[in-house]
């Protein structure tokens, strides 16, 4: 029977980069884009963030780039990203052998993300995941309609562990969050046992506060391949 529950941020926690804009790279080249498209798309992202605009609506507008876009084929890119990107070993050790731990104790793994299905399933999948969540695009008639339900950033990520230990019956006193930024800060404090992934200043000052442990980001992926943006 399980009895606690491990939570995991994905981008920069688990994996050594941003999920969302190596896939949108990816796929834009895979369906024929012109050159130069990727660019242009994120530097509207880029100017947003640059101007002050919350995270949580950089990540709306992020999902604007698939309106239109066939939810089947997306899946399909993602899972052909995921292997491109698998030869590059993304994944961060210390955290990941952390899942690895959790999974083999009994506890429920669960990744939680701003990121969406076309990354996040692949990702669930390869690691046994027992549920994934991230920011739901709305899909009409198996079209992307380039609008989302709620993005999956700061406090909805805090809501998403607090509605999964409902259903599963848990202690979230008895679960543990693993986050690498400050927009995890409500995964963290849902928990009784946070642990802060690399050097955040914002994370490190709460975890030095606070008691709470520490992991070391020392990735085995390489350096990103594009300029990107938090979302």
């Amino acid at each position: 029977m399980t009895t606690a529950a491990a939570f995991f941020d994905v981008d920069e926690t688990l994996i050594g980069f941003k999920t969302m804009f190596r896939f949108l790279a990816f796929h834009l080249e895979r369906r024929g884009a012109a050159p130069g498209t990727y660019e242009r798309l994120t530097a509207t992202l880029h100017r947003a963030a640059a101007d002050g605009a919350p995270r949580a609506e950089v990540n709306r507008r992020y999902y604007q780039f698939y309106a239109g876009e066939s939810a089947t084929s997306l899946a399909a890119s993602g899972r052909a990203w995921f292997t491109h990107e698998l030869a590059d070993a993304p994944f961060i050790p210390a955290p990941t052998a952390r899942f690895d731990a959790h999974r083999r104790h009994g506890d429920l793994t669960v990744l939680v993300s701003g990121s969406f299905f076309a990354c996040l399933d692949p990702i669930a999948e390869h690691l046994g995941a027992d549920r994934a969540f991230g920011t739901r695009p709305v899909i009409r008639a198996g079209l992307l309609t380039g609008q989302v339900v709620t993005p999956l950033i700061g406090a909805a990520k805090g809501r998403t562990a607090h509605a999964v230990a409902a259903i599963h019956d848990l202690d979230l006193a008895h679960c543990s969050a693993y986050g690498d930024h400050s927009s995890d800060l409500d995964l963290l404090r849902s928990v009784g046992h946070p642990v802060v992934v690399g050097s955040d200043p914002v994370l490190t000052a709460h975890a030095q506060l606070a008691g709470w442990e520490r992991l070391p980001d020392t990735r085995a992926a390489a350096e990103p391949r594009h300029q990107e943006t938090r979302t």
